[in-house]
C-alpha cells in the first residue's frame, strides 16, 4: 500500500480555509482519483496547519490516478483555500497497528 500525503506548512500571514478544504477540495481529489476517501488532519500543534493522506494499492495505481486529466483541476483548486505552497510525501505503508 502507498500513502500520498500533502502537508501545508505554517507560515507567517498565510491563509487556509479548513471548511473549503474538507468539504470541497479533498472530495474533488477523491472523486477525480477514484478513491474511497482520505484522512484529513487539522494541525493543532507542530509545523503544519493541515494535511491530507490518500491511500493507493501501488505506485502504479497512484501514478495512473495522478496522471488523469482531472488532476489539473485539483491543482488549480488550491488557490481557492490557501496561500500556502504544499509539501508532498509518498510513503510505503509497511505496518498497521490496531486501536490501542
Amino acid at each position: 500500500m502507498i500513502r500520498f500525503s500533502v502537508f501545508y506548512p505554517s507560515a507567517e500571514g498565510a491563509t487556509f480555509d479548513h471548511d473549503y478544504y474538507a468539504n470541497s477540495h479533498v472530495p474533488l481529489a477523491v472523486k477525480t482519483w477514484g478513491l474511497d476517501g482520505a484522512q484529513i488532519d487539522k494541525g493543532l500543534d507542530g509545523p503544519y496547519v493541515a494535511a491530507v493522506h490518500f491511500t493507493f494499492e501501488s505506485m502504479e495505481a497512484m501514478g495512473a490516478a495522478l496522471g488523469t486529466p482531472g488532476t489539473a483541476d485539483v491543482m488549480a483548486d488550491v488557490a481557492n483555500y490557501t496561500t500556502i505552497s504544499p509539501v508532498t510525501q509518498t510513503s510505503e505503508i509497511i505496518a498497521s497497528q490496531g486501536p490501542r
